[in-house]
């Protein structure tokens, strides 16, 4: 019988798709690109910039993701916060890499316009200090019709069949708190 674990409070399930994460080649490469990416595209920025040497993995609804912390101290004078969205906009996680052939190929293949899909959201204010995210997983009402976002990354390595399923647990995410609202 699957139950939680008094430690931790995840199910024995919840653990083991966290472990089958972590040791997956090409989903811990395919996450490696977007920290690369983001401590490149920030170094310019900072007197001080580091990465965790591993990531760990971050329960969000019906899946998982790995994460990575990147944190670091911002040169003077500092920039505001729509300067570094400007800089890590869009990350490979959500653009590809190298970044002006993915966004190229993807302007080719997908069959609509990702609109707000993927844009950074947050606030700022008059000062320059903000908070911002990757707008993913998104759904855009209007009146009684709306659009669902969801994707994944997808890269050499890569199985179909496993990205369509990954993409599906995504998306019911999304269908779950329509059908609430």
């Amino acid at each position: 019988m699957a139950g939680t674990t008094p430690r931790t409070g995840h199910s024995e399930v919840d653990q083991r798709r966290a472990g089958e994460l972590l040791s997956s080649d090409k989903n811990r490469a395919e996450h490696q690109v977007t920290i690369d990416a983001v401590h490149d595209r920030l170094l310019g920025w900072c007197s001080y910039l580091d990465a965790e040497p591993s990531p760990s993995v971050v329960p969000a609804g019906p899946v998982q993701h790995l994460a990575t912390l990147v944190e670091g101290r911002l040169s003077r004078p500092e920039p505001s916060v729509l300067e570094l969205v400007a800089a890590l906009h869009p990350t490979p996680a959500v653009g590809g890499e190298p970044t002006p052939t993915a966004l190229a190929l993807q302007g080719e293949l997908e069959p609509a316009s990702r609109g707000r899909y993927a844009g950074p959201v947050g606030w700022v204010d008059g000062a320059g200090n903000g908070t911002f995210a990757v707008g993913i997983r998104s759904i855009e009402l209007s009146g009684r019709h709306g659009r669902l976002f969801a994707g994944v990354g997808v890269v050499a390595d890569s199985v179909p069949e496993s990205e369509l399923a990954e993409s599906r647990a995504k998306a019911q995410a999304l269908l779950s708190a329509i059908v609430r609202i």
